[in-house]
């Protein structure tokens, strides 16, 4: 298979060894390409496919991938180019019986300004990421199949074979490449788990005449013999996802879908005649698979997305799942390449990202379940798969080794080996496995070396009550900018490949002083959160902002603000690494330590490249 066009503008080419290979350039593949370019590592993405593929297998991000996007700096195109989750229009018997909408009683809040996902079609997602990719020098290298991997002798490198017989060398791998992966199979690695061959869904894109049916509406018929799902899809005038039960044989085994397939199947359960589809593309067929690899590294290679885990489609938390894998891993290996973070830092990715997809199995098969008893009766329908769990705002990493209690923060840290990680079959599984809400949390998870858990770790309710603890998804809130009086926002402050020590309360000014002072410019930043009746001059190191409607002290605790004050450290991908008091400089320093070394780069790191940002 020859090279596709669009190749890598000076990034890893030729001689050049790239930093990392990302293999699939699906939305996982291409938010950690995206993530790895703006730090300035000389990243590449590859995908067998010789053109990019136009699909619209999931539906959309979710709240906590929104959020990713934002970082980015793609989530107004995202929002622009696709529409709010639809209400959903539920028929028996081609009569319409109810109605309901998951997210009538949701809004967004001062910590979560995003309440709900996004409906928009894959491949439209998919341009938008290779549009910001493309903004820093890289393209998709199309057309180019991995076919081999090895490792080098000392360890240093990867050896990539392509099918066209070219072998590269790479620091790093990461298998994007979905359900069927390569890089997994290539590497070894079991995909344990079940397929379940009696739960089977047609799917494709079609369109409807104009006017065939409401677009505000998602529309779904379940009948006893079958069911038909019609989802207008953003941006397209006529166009619709529709899937359905399969038509079947004589012997009850299903068939392949068809246009005309389709049509039948439109007939049968709707009011609509056949004719009224007028095209049919993108069809396949969709088993229920709920898969898990045994593990998510061996050596250089990594996998994520699809390649590492699948989930049952309820929830639609197949593609999310894997885009905050994506964010997970892309700035550990950022720091690793640039110098700052020893190699063990990537120990962390499996730790962390392991037991959220064991959780997230668990999960989507426990709401495919209720899904399925729901629609037995008239006027049930998918809503019965949305929980607040589907948001993904309430992921985090608690039992990590990275999360760290102030008064255990300059005790040796004790990583996980991947071949230590809990395997699949250890952990709860979906078939047979306690329900979610009986199976362990990840906050209460045991830690993935089978070690007890340290005395004084962060569990639920450790710290100020109802305040974030390390490992939680670090809250957003509305703040006004010290130096112009600006409206501003948290995640704003966040926002960009860096870690970021946030200041509340008088007593934080001299640790966030000391941090700007070791590591300037070196992928740490400070900010210093000031409570409105602060007063004296708002000055000092980095940045500064005003909590002028108290979100900030309602999200992180109002003993935050206190004389003595509060330290927290934000890991690059938004989630607490450290909370610690003021006067506690010596836990702040241990910390950025474990990320930033003493911050000062090795010759010739890549310098960090921010996001262009704007609000």
């Amino acid at each position: 298979m020859g090279m596709g066009m669009g190749m890598g503008m000076g990034m890893g080419m030729g001689n050049d060894l790239a930093d990392v290979l990302v293999v699939g350039a699906g939305p996982t593949g291409l938010v950690l390409a995206c993530d790895l370019a703006r730090r300035g590592a000389a990243v590449r993405i590859v995908d067998r496919s010789p053109a990019p593929p136009r699909t619209s297998r999931a539906k959309g991000p979710n709240a906590r991938s929104l959020e990713i996007l934002d970082d980015l700096g793609v989530a107004d195109e995202v929002l622009a180019a696709g529409t709010d989750p639809l209400p959903m229009l539920k028929y028996r018997d081609r009569l319409p019986v109810a109605e309901a909408d998951p997210w009538a009683d949701s809004a967004p809040s001062p910590d979560a300004p995003y309440d709900r996902g996004r409906l928009i079609a894959q491949w439209r997602l998919e341009e938008i990421l290779r549009e910001r990719l493309a903004g820093y020098g890289v393209r998709v290298e199309l057309g180019r199949e991995v076919v081999g991997l090895t490792e080098t002798a000392d360890g240093r490198h990867v050896d990539v074979t392509f099918a066209e017989g070219r072998t590269e060398h790479v620091r790093y791998v990461v298998g994007c490449d979905g359900a069927h992966s390569s890089v997994r199979k290539l590497l070894g690695i079991g995909f344990e788990g079940t397929t379940a061959e009696d739960q089977v869904m047609v799917c494709g894109d079609v369109d409807l005449a104009e006017g065939a049916l409401d677009r505000t509406r998602w529309h779904q018929w379940f009948d006893e013999d079958g069911a038909v799902l019609l989802c207008p899809i953003p941006g397209t005038r006529t166009g619709w996802w529709f899937q359905a039960g399969p038509e079947r044989d004589g012997r009850g085994r299903p068939l392949a879908p068809t246009a005309d397939g389709f049509r039948r199947l439109l007939a049968r359960h709707t009011a609509l005649p056949g004719r009224a589809l007028t095209r049919a593309e993108l069809l396949s067929t969709y088993r229920v698979n709920v898969r898990m690899a045994d593990r998510f590294r061996a050596g250089r290679v990594f996998l994520a997305g699809d390649a590492a885990h699948v989930h049952a489609v309820a929830g639609g938390l197949g593609m999310n799942t894997g885009i905050q894998d994506a964010f997970n891993l892309g700035w550990k290996l950022g720091l690793v390449l640039a110098g700052h973070a020893g190699a063990e830092l990537l120990d962390t990715y499996e730790e962390e990202r392991l037991p959220v997809a064991a959780r997230t199995l668990d999960l989507t098969s426990e709401r495919l379940r209720a899904t399925l008893e729901a629609i037995r009766r008239p006027g049930g329908g998918l809503d019965a798969a949305i929980t607040p769990d589907t948001t993904g705002l309430g992921v985090g990493y608690r039992w990590s080794s990275l999360a760290r209690a102030h008064d255990e923060a300059s005790r040796p840290y004790e990583t996980s080996r991947p071949d230590e990680a809990p395997r699949p079959d250890e952990a709860p599984r979906p078939d047979g496995a306690p329900r979610p809400d009986e199976a362990p949390r990840p906050d209460e998870a045991p830690r993935p070396d089978g070690a007890p858990r340290p005395e004084g770790a962060p569990r639920p309710g450790d710290g100020l009550p109802g305040s974030p603890q390390p490992g939680d998804r670090a809250p957003d809130a509305p703040c006004v900018d010290a130096a112009t009086g600006a409206d501003t926002r948290l995640h704003r402050v966040l926002a960009g490949p860096r870690t970021t020590v946030l200041g509340f309360g008088p007593g934080s000014a001299a640790v966030l002083g000391e941090v700007a002072a070791a590591y300037g410019d070196t992928g740490v930043r400070t900010c210093r959160v000031y409570a409105p009746y602060e007063g004296g001059a708002r000055s000092g190191p980095g940045t500064a902002v005003v909590d002028d409607e108290g979100h900030a002290a309602a999200a992180y605790g109002t003993e935050a603000f206190s004389d003595t004050g509060t330290v927290i450290v934000v890991r690059p991908d938004h989630h607490l690494g450290l909370s610690a008091p003021a006067d506690d400089a010596g836990s702040v320093h241990a910390y950025l330590r474990r990320l930033h070394g003493a911050g000062r780069p090795r010759n010739g790191s890549p310098a960090l490249v921010d996001a262009a940002r704007k609000g």
